[in-house]
């Protein structure tokens, strides 16, 4: 028994080593980093447990070493222990993916549950219809936005929709192919706000054909372009920014590293131990996707995921947010 475990803590070394080194350098390690977080933890913990069991000192000092090694990817919030109470001030800003804008469903609970959200900043993505054959295509509601959002400023652009209280300090900015950018005159200054959508990793194909590699390998690039438009963007950027959205991204892919690092991650603000945003739909939600960063002095006050009801695979972040001008 000693022996087994003893290889199994070996086989989940190697593998870890081997993500922490090709994760995120190399695209084909982007299919291994969809493993659930939880398992960089997970599989340590039960290896722990199992040697402490079996006498297995070899093998748990090899489980103990992954387990800190592997920290950073498992997604586990150990702020949250420490939370102290939400304060209440700042601006309240919903970020989320609607899963092709209401495709196939009943329009007025759609518009119904946006308005329920009752924010002051709304950052949408999946402004679009479509994937038949891998196909989408725009689609334009407008009018109907416009006419449930009296008193908000529309902006539309890369398959994303802004829509705020706060007035507009110009247009709206494209950023790569899939994200937007909106700046917004808030209080005496500017806030940045970036409406992310990253592409997703793979198409659900059989992955001994020829046409699962070539297309993970033509969206893997695709991802770099949107990161790197994404990054530089915000590194010319001279005012607070709040950067949200759908990244498609786990705290066990490496592409996450990417951000700068004058951001801050709003989930140090959540209390939730275990914060995931997919799949909304499921019972056991392993990933969290959707991400929130601030900089340049904007700060979160209070950040959750609260269900989409049934409306899209995505949970709905819910910020407040506070700048030097709030």
């Amino acid at each position: 028994m000693t022996d087994v475990l003893l290889s199994c803590a070996l086989l989940w070394a190697v593998l870890l080593a081997l993500h922490l080194v090709l994760n995120g350098r190399w695209w084909p390690w982007l299919a291994v980093s969809l493993l659930p977080p939880l398992a960089f933890a997970a599989v340590p913990l039960v290896l722990l447990a199992a040697a402490a069991a079996t006498g297995g000192g070899t093998a748990g000092a090899i489980a103990a070493g992954c387990l800190l090694a592997g920290w950073t990817q498992n997604g586990i919030n150990l702020r949250a222990l420490g939370r102290r109470p939400e304060p209440a001030e700042g601006l309240r800003l919903v970020s989320w993916n609607t899963q092709h804008w209401n495709q196939g469903g009943d329009p007025d609970r759609f518009y119904a549950f946006l308005r329920s959200l009752a924010a002051d900043v709304y950052v949408l993505q999946e402004y679009l219809n479509g994937f038949e054959g891998g196909e989408v295509w725009d689609i334009d509601d407008e009018e109907r936005i416009r006419t449930a959002f009296p008193g908000h400023h529309l902006s539309v652009d890369n398959n994303s929709v802004t829509l705020s209280r706060f007035p507009p300090a110009g247009p709206p900015v494209p950023v790569g192919a899939c994200s937007l950018r909106v700046d917004l005159r808030v209080g005496a200054g500017v806030l940045s706000t970036y409406n992310v959508h990253i592409p997703v990793q793979l198409t659900v194909m059989n992955p001994l054909r020829p046409a699962f590699l070539r297309d993970m390998r033509r969206r893997a690039a695709a991802r770099d372009r949107e990161y790197a438009a994404l990054v530089a963007d915000l590194r010319d950027n001279p005012h607070p920014v709040l950067v949200t959205g759908d990244f498609n991204t786990s705290a066990a892919i490496g592409d996450i590293r990417r951000m700068p690092r004058s951001l801050r991650d709003a989930i140090g603000a959540c209390r939730s131990l275990l914060p995931a945003s997919w799949n909304a739909r499921a019972r056991l939600r392993l990933w969290r996707i959707d991400w929130a960063f601030t900089g340049g002095g904007a700060r979160v006050g209070s950040y959750r995921f609260r269900s989409a009801e049934g409306l899209s695979d995505h949970l709905v972040q819910e910020l407040t947010v506070t700048t030097p001008h709030l």
